[in-house]
């Protein structure tokens, strides 16, 4: 579950203010301020990529919110610090009394070190971002806030994951999709995988599916997929679907023996003989490595229509 950045920052208030209580001993108390730190830092980021659809008064609170814990962590990490043996003595009772006195140390002047109540904070949205009207038909969302891919409700769209979602692998999620190009290799190549995907009503698309650990299912009619898949790949409801590995620009450090891509179970075909609502796609059919370093990423000049036209998908 996300975690909502608002709370985040509370829940970091709470640690600081907990820290007097953590243990010196074995380093426990530095362990718990790294984390705190790792903490602030995340959050930082998190506030910065916001910044295109946050109001900018927002902004500006959450910055400073940011900055009150940095300053709150190190001002509470100068009281706990050991203090030295050899200390100055005091000017007396009468200097003391001098110094209460002195309007700095007014305690009617000390304020609240907290965060106070702050605004709400939107989770970026999207799959409305890629729906906007666009000179082009290229999407790249960054999905950098994001925990999951959830890309759904798009027609006639070329959408490209850039490394920046490698982050929001937890699940894939692509659902009623028309006449589509999604590229997921980028951020699911090498070491980074899906934990599970879930593609529902794609029609008439390309997906490079990238790396996917955990289940593959599947509805749809007339897509190409090309994917890693560590377990069967299961479809429902399914017409023309059409199955191949990654190509060899996107090696995967697993076991090519353990790619299940064509172990693909019909969950509405009972009968002994072959389901023929899904093959595997001849080698003479996939895609080209020109056609993968070129025309699949965007190629200039090519519109959405020539790219699925060069793939071998119909128009829908």
């Amino acid at each position: 579950m996300q975690i909502d950045p608002k709370e985040k920052f509370y829940r970091l208030q709470d640690q600081i203010d907990g820290l007097g209580s953590v243990s010196q001993v074995g380093g426990e108390r530095q362990d718990a301020i790294d984390h705190i730190l790792a903490g602030i830092s995340a959050l930082s980021h998190e506030v910065a990529d916001a910044s295109d659809y946050v109001p900018s008064y927002d902004q500006r609170s959450y910055a400073q919110a940011v900055k009150a814990l940095t300053d709150k962590l190190n001002e509470t990490t100068t009281k706990l610090a050991p203090r030295s043996r050899f200390q100055f003595k005091s000017r007396g009772k009468a200097a003391a009394t001098s110094d209460l006195s002195a309007p700095k140390n007014d305690p009617r002047l000390v304020t609240d070190d907290g965060l106070g109540e702050l605004p709400s904070f939107p989770h970026k949205n999207y799959n409305e971002e890629m729906a906007r009207p666009s000179t082009t038909k290229v999407r790249k969302p960054s999905f950098s806030t994001a925990k999951d891919i959830a890309i759904y409700g798009q027609d006639g769209l070329h959408i490209i994951l850039p490394s920046s979602a490698s982050r929001a692998t937890s699940s894939g999620r692509l659902t009623d999709l028309r006449g589509c190009i999604v590229d997921m290799s980028l951020a699911l190549s090498g070491t980074t995988s899906f934990a599970n995907l879930a593609l529902r009503d794609v029609e008439g698309s390309l997906v490079v599916a990238g790396n996917v650990a955990g289940p593959a299912h599947i509805t749809g009619q007339n897509v190409d997929i090309y994917l890693h898949c560590s377990s069967h790949p299961i479809i429902e409801d399914c017409e023309n679907m059409r199955f191949a590995p990654l190509p060899a620009a996107f090696d995967t450090p697993e076991d090519p023996v353990k790619n299940q891509w064509d172990q693909v179970d019909d969950f509405k075909w009972l009968k002994s003989e072959p389901s023929p609502n899904w093959s595997v796609l001849p080698e003479e059919e996939r895609l080209a490595e020109e056609i993968w370093t070129k025309t699949v990423p965007g190629e200039k000049g090519k519109d959405l229509h020539d790219i699925l036209k060069a793939v071998g998908i119909p128009k829908h």
